[in-house]
């Protein structure tokens, strides 16, 4: 056995994942010696024209085995029966279970990528599986929309051109938004909705006052105008215009928004729940687990080709029942509700059985039918209101931007894709106040922590999965501190800054005479009661006035505690959504007995060295594995 010498195994572990292309694109962008800034808005370009392509030919493909599946397939056994309309979700399982017996999954969904920023792509062909197994998805049937394929085509391309681009963590992260927001827009006709996901939900609200805001618009242009050029300028579909009857009518819209939050927070539970099922994780859902996974599609379109029979509308993506809603064509109230429910359960099946597609158009499908149902509820518990508000059609509008906005997260995005759609800035105040409520007591009910931002923030969103999951058993005992410099709550604010300095401390544990916690102190809150130059024409007076300030007049009192035997990516949660540094380390039954310290600097620190003791692991002789500890 050979071995390579050091510079060349260096060579063969850093080499990109299209070294050819890569190398001679980066030559030829090299040879004009352009700005990053240059070469960003450049790539950004061409992420939104590919994207732009990508999901026009998305959109035809979709058109094309829909054609096949139900003229050519269905004309030809259609004699049998009206039941054979059953079979066209089964042959489309069928055919998606083949691809994935033949590829065993279709790469990564679009929050995998945000979360594994930084890692390599090593099988560029993915995507265009995956759209393709969309394409016969959402054309045979299945209960899910093509806006979460649009948006990975876009996303998984940014990605790829940051590879092949070889550019920093930063700018890879900005192309992903960028290609997301194309994919958006185009999938849409919807290009400033578009910049708004990508700034609200792949960047986050930091970006908004960024220079990612040019590269995301720049995509997003291009790829609504290669959109509009191969599938038209219309809107996805067509709303009416919106009515105001009396402003008072803004109360009925918060009711809206309320039972939109429930509906959404069902809708995401559900899908969990159906994926949890036909993994076998659920009680008497057992024998699910035991089936080979190419065979699931075939049984949720079994399940969904079944229910089809009786109610058609809730095959495919939708749109057209959603146009029915939106322009009154009269549904009664029965209806909406059984589709509403049916609508939601075959989405999970779908979602959670295999087949391949998004959910915003089986939300705004949710969110269509549940303003509807919701007007016509009014009408019937209130006599008389029905002069007084807007028709159905109305609440069907703003229920589809709550349940969506709720459903995603992403609220900015569902007022601006609505807005968008009706081009008519009436219905900007309900909208606002649906959406708002909506998702405000979604986040209470079933709050979310970005734990790609809380790794970020201590240098680790590097982080692959399995490595995710050794961050994920870490206590917080293995990261904190055990000996904290404790300082006396009456130690004059000079003296603990001299101290401080000396024992080049950031944070000390304020104590009293019983060495009991009452406060935490940081250089900031030193800095800031030192800060004499500032005020020059007052020196002599707060001079005089910290040389008799004691440590508890500008130590933080309100505290934020940590405790010993907690998983460290739970405190690591409670410092980002606060904005701390460090936290005391308590015990559960008394929180002012210290038992250490935690911080930061030192979170990044144990988390890289379990990273680095669960990889050399592998390498070294058993009898020394033994000497390394490694929580579990």
């Amino acid at each position: 056995m050979t071995l390579l010498p050091r510079a060349e195994l260096r060579k063969v572990t850093e080499q990109p994942a299209f070294p050819t292309f890569s190398v001679r694109l980066t030559r030829l962008v090299n040879r004009f010696q352009p700005s990053p800034e240059t070469v960003v808005l450049f790539l950004a370009v061409l992420i939104g024209g590919g994207t732009g392509m990508g999901v026009v030919t998305f959109h035809y493909l979709i058109e094309l085995i829909h054609r096949l599946m139900l003229e050519n397939f269905m004309g030809a056994i259609a004699h049998w029966g009206a039941w054979t309309l059953a079979c066209v979700p089964i042959l489309g399982g069928l055919i998606v279970g083949l691809m994935r017996w033949r590829t065993q999954d279709f790469g990564p969904g679009l929050s995998t990528l945000i979360a594994s920023q930084g890692t390599e792509v090593t099988r560029q062909l993915r995507p265009v599986t995956k759209m393709l197994a969309a394409s016969v998805s959402l054309g045979s049937g299945a209960s899910l929309g093509p806006e979460g394929p649009s948006v990975e085509v876009g996303a998984n391309l940014g990605m790829l051109m940051s590879q092949v681009m070889q550019v920093s963590q930063e700018r890879q992260r900005l192309l992903l938004g960028a290609g997301a927001a194309a994919g958006l827009a185009a999938g849409f006709n919807a290009p400033i909705a578009g910049v708004f996901f990508a700034l609200e939900v792949v960047l986050g609200a930091t970006s908004f006052a960024s220079s990612a805001v040019s590269v995301v618009l720049l995509a997003a242009v291009v790829a609504g105008l290669v959109a509009q050029i191969g599938l038209g300028t219309q809107p996805a579909f067509a709303l009416p215009v919106y009515q105001v009857i009396s402003p008072l009518e803004l109360p009925l819209y918060l009711g809206l928004g309320l039972g939109a939050s429930l509906i959404s927070l069902t809708y995401t539970q559900s899908i969990g729940l159906a994926k949890a099922c036909f993994e076998g994780k659920v009680p008497g859902f057992e024998f699910l687990g035991r089936i080979p996974l190419p065979i699931h599609p075939i049984i949720g379109g079994a399940i969904v080709g079944i229910v089809a029979l009786k109610l058609p509308q809730i095959l495919g993506i939708g749109y057209g029942t959603i146009e029915a809603m939106l322009q009154d064509v009269k549904f009664s109230l029965s209806l909406l509700v059984v589709l509403l429910i049916v609508k939601l359960l075959m989405t999970a099946i779908s979602a959670g059985s295999g087949f391949v597609g998004g959910v915003f158009a089986p939300a705004m499908f949710l969110g269509a039918s549940f303003g509807a149902a919701y007007a016509k509820i009014l009408a019937l518990l209130i006599p008389g209101i029905a002069a007084q508000m807007a028709a159905p059609p109305a609440y069907a509008m703003v229920g589809m931007a709550a349940v969506l906005a709720a459903s995603v997260r992403a609220p900015l995005t569902s007022i601006l894709l609505l807005f968008e759609l009706t081009r008519d800035y009436r219905i900007v105040l309900p909208l606002m106040a649906a959406v708002g409520l909506s998702f405000w007591l979604v986040e209470r009910m079933k709050p979310t922590f970005n734990s790609n931002s809380n790794l970020q923030q201590i240098g680790l969103a590097e982080l692959k999965d399995e490595k995710v999951e050794i961050l994920s058993s870490i206590f917080v005992e293995d990261a904190m501190l055990s000996c904290p410099k404790k300082l006396p709550a009456t130690m004059k604010v000079l003296e603990a800054a001299l101290e401080m300095t000396r024992d080049r401390h950031m944070s000390a544990l304020v104590i009293d005479e019983a060495e009991r916690l009452v406060g935490i102190l940081s250089l900031e809150n030193i800095n800031s009661a030192l800060s004499v130059w500032e005020y020059p024409n007052f020196q002599t007076e707060i001079q005089a006035q910290i040389s008799n300030q004691s440590l508890m007049e500008i130590c933080s009192t309100e505290l934020v505690y940590a405790y010993w035997n907690e998983p460290l990516s739970e405190a690591l949660d409670r410092m980002s959504v606060r904005g701390l540094q460090q936290l005391p380390v308590v015990a559960r039954d008394n929180h002012e007995r210290i038992l250490g310290l935690l911080q930061k600097d030192q979170i990044a620190l144990t988390c890289n060295l379990a990273v680095t003791r669960k990889a050399i692991h592998h390498y070294l002789p058993v009898t020394q594995k033994t000497g390394i500890a490694i929580r579990q």
